[in-house]
């Protein structure tokens, strides 16, 4: 299973040089886990740089992998996650839910890179 951090979609909806490379993680959205917390984060993004329609066409393309919404059990475990490796409130989520589906996590937010599970690129 994979997952794509926010930073991830987001340089790749904005079609740089690096999006080639990113294309593979989210093209396959068989394999895809969507942590509820990085629609939030792209779409705000993409509401403030963007149009509101291509926000919501690159919300609907993120909607074809499986949505994991934020519960109690993954609240509390990522605020452990959050504590433990000092990480913000929305990256703990997308953090937990790669350790509880024993997925990697695709990143090009630095604050991940060395963590288990996690393929950082840098820009």
């Amino acid at each position: 299973m994979k997952i794509a951090d926010s930073s991830v979609w987001l340089e790749y909806f904005a079609d740089t040089t690096l999006a080639q490379s990113l294309e593979p993680i989210i093209s396959e959205t068989s394999e895809l886990l969507v942590p509820s917390v990085t629609i939030y984060e792209v779409f705000r993004k993409t509401l403030i740089e963007r149009t509101e329609h291509e926000a919501m066409t690159i919300i609907s393309y993120m909607k074809k992998g499986k949505i994991i919404p934020l519960d109690d059990i993954l609240a509390l475990n990522a605020a452990y996650y959050g504590v433990k490796f000092k990480l913000p409130f929305a990256d703990s989520v997308i953090y937990t839910v790669a350790l509880n589906y024993n997925a990697t996590l695709y990143t090009l937010d630095k604050h991940f890179q060395g963590l288990e599970h996690v393929e950082y690129f840098a820009k």
